[in-house]
């Protein structure tokens, strides 16, 4: 209409609005050659430095920055927007702009626009540039993992209640969503996809059915579900409604393959995304979610190349949540793709750094079901790294993951254990003690044969080894002192009632607690002198129905009850001792380790 009626000034307001609220809102080659096209006609007929060529310079530039995942150009027209005296103006290039700087790493100055948007709309007191300055604070808040974006949310759901705005209105609906797959609530989550799908398409959004497919991407991935959206992804991957720079569909695409073992599929899918994953992958507001789908597919084939890669480009972006679009799914701390490419890569270490601050960041940012999977994945690094101090916090770890995957309905990893065993202990020598740990507890005890008979067993949890075994040294275990330790048909009368090594150790233990005990009489301790005495005597004892004339060593009777009574004896004394430290752990011990002709610890 104003084409045939010669109306310059109409044609470029009905040019602007082909546009739509938002940007690269035609996606078809031929529907955007037709914006380019009007666009530059109607700037070709008006002052490119009046307000209408500001505003359609605005949209080229943002059209051709948002394609490219760029910011420069519409950066440009908005410092000339800023002089205009059209506050309206200046209000819909801020919206642009900002729609431009949707990438990880650019979240202040999107804050900053946003927070410029909402000034210049109060200013101009158009009610749609308010709430679209107030939606994209919003949306700013939760790609930023802030903890008060639901504040802002708060403040955005009063207005839009008072009355409803289509388009700001799904973008709200979508993050309900997100909000409720964060809770774990799977079932309500999936309830509410389908009123935003219905909301999207109600607004004329173009984006409404590829949010719906990411949305339920998002619930079947955590329920350990998603090939059965094979089909789905395959029809959307390829569809002309996707935008240019979204890539996290193809990278969904190739873990579901993966998983279903489809390699040759899902190999094909990385390797597309792997030759544009440097800088021709666009920094859109999808890119985390692409780089974290190919960590995990990356992972599932066993790609150490493509994982450090990725772990490279996302290295940044540590303590950012993934997040799809403007809220519409997260998949957690991106934390947790770095530590799953690190596993992938071969370096544990970093991997447990990793992911032990991805347990912190899901915590934070109340995602239960992400918490469950990092606190798994974090246990299997651990466990990989296989320290002895880590053992008690991959028990835990598994635990506390299990208990959330079982009350959420999250399925957990591949690869992961997801049915924890109850606490088993950690025996580990520092020096002239030993440290045992339970769970989060610890005791220091001292350095005994009891112990080393416990270290021994707690090594070897479930494994029935005899106490003459555990008498004759540890050699035995190893298979060092020859088959005739363990062979049923031995002389068992060739044995010693203690070693060589233990009756060294208690003639050693003897020495000190002679110094020992001429110290505690000198300060007057009375009381831990007397202690000293019952172990000294006990050595003694030990000692002296250990040799024979000449101090010679005496042997065992071929039953083995003597091997039996001394590695008992010595056991049940150094449990008495960890008891006196940590009370917990003794009776752990004490209900957890077996004596007898042949001892065990079992859980």
């Amino acid at each position: 209409m104003a084409a045939d009626a010669g109306d310059v000034r109409a044609m470029a307001v009905a040019v602007l609005g082909i546009g739509g609220l938002w940007v690269h809102e035609d996606r078809t080659a031929a529907g955007w050659a037709s914006l380019q096209t009007r666009l530059r006609g109607a700037l070709a007929q008006v002052d490119p430095q009046s307000v209408l060529g500001v505003r359609l310079r605005a949209r080229l530039a943002a059209e051709s920055d948002y394609r490219h995942g760029g910011h420069a150009e519409i950066l440009a027209v908005l410092d000339e927007a800023r002089k205009l005296l059209d506050p309206e103006a200046r209000a819909e290039v801020l919206n642009l702009a900002h729609h431009c700087l949707l990438g990880p790493g650019q979240g202040p100055l999107r804050r900053e626009l946003a927070d410029e948007l909402v000034r210049e709309a109060v200013a101009s007191g158009r009610r749609s540039h308010l709430l679209m300055g107030l939606l994209w604070q919003t949306v700013d808040l939760f790609l930023d993992g802030d903890p008060h974006a639901r504040r802002r949310l708060g403040e955005l759901r009063d207005h839009t209640a008072r009355d409803d705005h289509l388009a700001v209105g799904f973008v709200v609906s979508a993050i309900d969503v997100m909000l409720a797959l964060r809770e774990g609530d799977f079932d309500r989550a999936e309830k509410l996809a389908a009123l935003c799908h219905e909301r999207g398409t109600a607004a004329g959004d173009v984006d409404a059915t590829a949010w719906y497919c990411a949305q339920l991407v998002a619930i079947r991935w955590y329920q350990g579900r998603l090939p059965e959206l094979l089909p789905l992804m395959e029809d959307l991957v390829h569809s002309p409604s996707l935008s240019v720079v979204d890539n996290a569909c193809s990278a969904a695409l190739a873990v579901a393959a993966a998983m279903t073992g489809d390699r040759r599929r899902a190999v094909g899918l990385l390797s597309a995304l792997r030759g544009c994953d440097r800088e021709d992958l666009p920094r859109s507001s999808s890119w985390l979610v692409t780089m974290t789908g190919i960590v995990e597919a990356a992972h599932l084939l066993g790609d150490a190349e493509t994982a450090s890669r990725a772990y490279e480009m996302l290295a940044p972006f540590g303590n950012l949540p993934a997040i799809v679009s403007l809220g519409v799914a997260c998949f957690g701390s991106v934390h947790q793709a770095l530590g799953l490419a690190s596993l992938t890569a071969g370096d544990v270490d970093r991997a447990v750094d990793h992911l032990r601050e991805a347990v912190q960041q899901n915590l934070g940012l109340e995602h239960w079901p992400a918490a469950a999977i990092s606190r798994a994945r974090y246990a299997q690094a651990l466990a990989l790294r296989a320290q002895p101090q880590d053992a008690p916090v991959v028990q835990l770890e598994l635990a506390a993951a299990d208990q959330e995957a079982t009350a959420l309905g999250v399925a957990l990893p591949g690869g992961v254990a997801s049915k924890p065993g109850p606490l088993q202990a950690v025996c580990v020598r520092a020096g002239r003690s030993w440290h045992l740990a339970l769970g989060p507890r610890t005791a220091v005890v001292k350095d005994s044969v009891g112990m080393l008979h416990l270290a021994v067993l707690i090594a070897n949890p479930g494994q029935e080894i005899r106490a003459l075994d555990l008498v004759a040294g540890v050699s035995a275990l190893s298979g060092t002192a020859g088959a005739s330790v363990r062979d049923e048909a031995v002389n068992l009368s060739a044995q010693s009632v203690l070693d060589p090594m233990a009756v060294k150790q208690y003639r050693r233990r003897l020495l000190e607690l002679s110094g020992e005990m001429d110290e505690l009489e000198r300060r007057g301790d009375d009381e831990s002198v007397s202690a000293s005495r019952v172990e000294r005597d006990w050595l003694v004892a030990e000692l002296a129905d250990a040799t024979g004339i000449g101090s010679r060593p005496r042997r065992f009777v071929q039953s083995g009850e003597r091997a039996r009574v001394a590695a008992t004896k010595a056991i049940r004394r150094a449990v008495a001792h960890v008891t006196e430290v940590d009370a917990v752990i003794g009776e752990h011990l004490a209900t957890a380790v077996r004596t007898g002709t042949s001892c065990s610890y079992r859980l």
